[in-house]
């Protein structure tokens, strides 16, 4: 099975931290796991206008691939202005609907307030759901005071990473024995 963690910033490390700290715990559970990173920060995925993915650069069509090939994702946003950054908002629009069907789609989210932290149910989880993809119980919200002057998350974060990773898990080999 292949997991792929998609950090929706393109600018600061601490989303991308976050995201990846997912794949590492779901790699710890089970280690047959591939897993990717798509860190949009790397990327230059072009602007939604409409237009066939063929028409679009080739960042676009790589992560879109990318996402569309995964067996499993883990979505992460930082938080801004009680929404979902713009970049990640921009690359689900690239997906077709339908596109998440059969997948888990985990979500992990930054910000600089506690008072966000229920950003994700409410906005990204129904866009998920929209694409069909099944959005775990656990999410995690990681708050700036989580992290410290290294970029590391704390212990009690971590804990609930994990968590969320073996939750994932266990729902995609749950979807596929379905199937």
């Amino acid at each position: 099975m292949k997991l792929v963690g998609i950090s929706g910033s393109v600018i600061g490390s601490k989303t991308s931290k976050a995201v990846h700290e997912v794949l590492v715990a779901a790699k710890a559970s089970d280690p047959s796991l591939e897993t990717e990173l798509l860190d949009l920060r790397e990327y230059e995925v072009e602007l939604v206008n409409g237009s066939p993915l063929s028409y679009y650069n080739n960042d676009t069509i790589r992560v879109v691939n990318s996402i569309l090939s995964a067996d499993f994702l883990v979505v992460g946003t930082p938080i801004y202005q009680a929404s979902i950054s713009g970049v990640l908002k921009n690359l689900l629009d690239h997906l077709p609907v339908d596109s998440l069907k059969g997948k888990v789609t985990g979500m992990i989210s930054t910000g600089g307030t506690i008072k966000h932290f229920l950003v994700p149910e409410f906005h990204l989880k129904p866009i998920l759901s929209y694409l069909k993809g099944t959005v775990p119980v656990t999410s995690v919200f990681v708050h700036n005071d989580n992290f410290n002057d290294d970029n590391e998350i704390d212990v009690e974060v971590r804990a609930r990473i994990r968590k969320l990773a073996e939750e994932m898990i266990f729902l995609q080999k749950s979807l596929i024995e379905r199937t």
